[in-house]
Parts: C-alpha cells; sequence; structure tokens
C-alpha cells in the first residue's frame, strides 16, 4: 500500500482528498493535517509514501514545509493540490520534488488518474535496458490531454453551470439553474448530469408535498 499524508487547511476539502485517495485501489491515508505544523508532527509519527499537499496553509506555505522536509532528509513523493497558478511556484516545486500539480476545484477521476499514474511510476523498479525504457517510465507521469466534452456540450456554458452549483450550497434544481442562465432545463440538466458522471456533483430527489419528487444537483468537487 502506498502510504499518503493529506495536508490541507480546509477540514471539508480534507475529508473529500481522504475519500477520494482511499478510493482508489493500492492507496492508503494515514493521516489528515490541517496545518504544516501538524503535518511535521504526523510525519514524525508515522512513515509516509506520498503527501498529498496544499500549499496554502495557515501557519506557512507548502513549499516551506517541503524544503524543510528535504533538508531533514525526508524523501517522500509530492503530489501538489493547489489553487496557485503561478508557473513559478510550479517550477520551484518540481526543484523540492512534486511530481505532480492538481489544481482546484478538481473532480475524483482527474485525482484517480494522477494517483495511478504516481503508482505505475512508482512500481518501476530495475535497470534500463535503453532510453526507450527510460522515457516510458519517466512517461508514467505525464498526463494525458484532457477527454473532449460529450457532443452537444460547450465550455463556456459548463462554467456556468458550475459556478451556479458553487454558489448554490442547498443544491439547485434544473429548473432554477436553467432560469438563472437563461436556457432550458432540459439543457441545464444535461450539464447537472455531465457535472454528476465526472463525479462533481450528487443528484438528490427532493419531496415536496405534492407530486413526484424534484431532483436538486449540489456540488461535490474537491477543493475551493
Amino acid at each position: 500500500m502506498i502510504r499518503v499524508l493529506v495536508v490541507e487547511d480546509d477540514p471539508v476539502a480534507a475529508d473529500a482528498h481522504q475519500m477520494y485517495v482511499e478510493r482508489v485501489e493500492g492507496f492508503t491515508v494515514t493521516a489528515v493535517a490541517h496545518t504544516r505544523a501538524a503535518a511535521v508532527r504526523a510525519l514524525e509519527r508515522t512513515p509516509v509514501d506520498l503527501l498529498l499537499l496544499d500549499l496554502y496553509l495557515p501557519d506557512g506555505h507548502g513549499l516551506g514545509l517541503l524544503r524543510s522536509l528535504r533538508a531533514s532528509g525526508h524523501g517522500a513523493d509530492v503530489i501538489a493540490v493547489t489553487s496557485a497558478r503561478d508557473l513559478t511556484v510550479v517550477r520551484e516545486g518540481v526543484s523540492l520534488g512534486v511530481v505532480q500539480y492538481v489544481l482546484k476545484p478538481f473532480t475524483y477521476p482527474t485525482l484517480r488518474d494522477r494517483l495511478v499514474r504516481y503508482a505505475e511510476f512508482r512500481g518501476v523498479a530495475g535497470e534500463a535496458s535503453g532510453q526507450e525504457e527510460v522515457d516510458r517510465a519517466l512517461g508514467a507521469l505525464r498526463v494525458a490531454h484532457p477527454a473532449a466534452l460529450p457532443k452537444g456540450l460547450s465550455g463556456p456554458t459548463l462554467e456556468g453551470v458550475t459556478r451556479v452549483l458553487k454558489e448554490s450550497p442547498e443544491g439547485v434544481t434544473a429548473a432554477a439553474a436553467g432560469e438563472r442562465l437563461g436556457i432550458s432545463r432540459i439543457t441545464a440538466r444535461r450539464y447537472l448530469e455531465h457535472l454528476v458522471t465526472v463525479g462533481s456533483a450528487v443528484r438528490r430527489p427532493h419531496y415536496g408535498q405534492v407530486g413526484r419528487p424534484e431532483l436538486h444537483y449540489s456540488w461535490l468537487t474537491a477543493g475551493r
């Protein structure tokens, strides 16, 4: 099993990250830390193979934590889970041993893909027979091009539906989402169902006083 320490300051996001990791075969979460100090204490108590590391922590930057770990000889790999889009930060992270970046907000399939690729990379052992085998081993960490949206769905409209979901903590119906975006209920429902399919949203029936229950959709993606 690949032992993972989740470092995330938002408790809700941390719970989601833990749930996502433990759904992937071969991975187990050994501890969850909400601060840099708590992460250090967890690493002192428990052997860890991989950090799922938020870069914005209340008591210091995640890369500061990583620099101190490297200085002390800790060799755990790191997947950065962050909203940071500064490529200077990305380059520094790579120099410190960050093997993957996952930008918030993200879906379960996105993190699952990164974890599966990491496990494949980690499983490579022995001596390479040549350049091709070295390239293949390193290629395990490369991310494939994202799949196109299903036919008939557009990126801008998906962004709008996603925004409506995020702004509706109590959930939203297809009719309400459509009204807010100026699209039909049927169109809104197609996008909402797509978000359910990729693991970004959940649907629940809402029972009123009469008639059939309405489906309410809620945002489920980890991060913020």
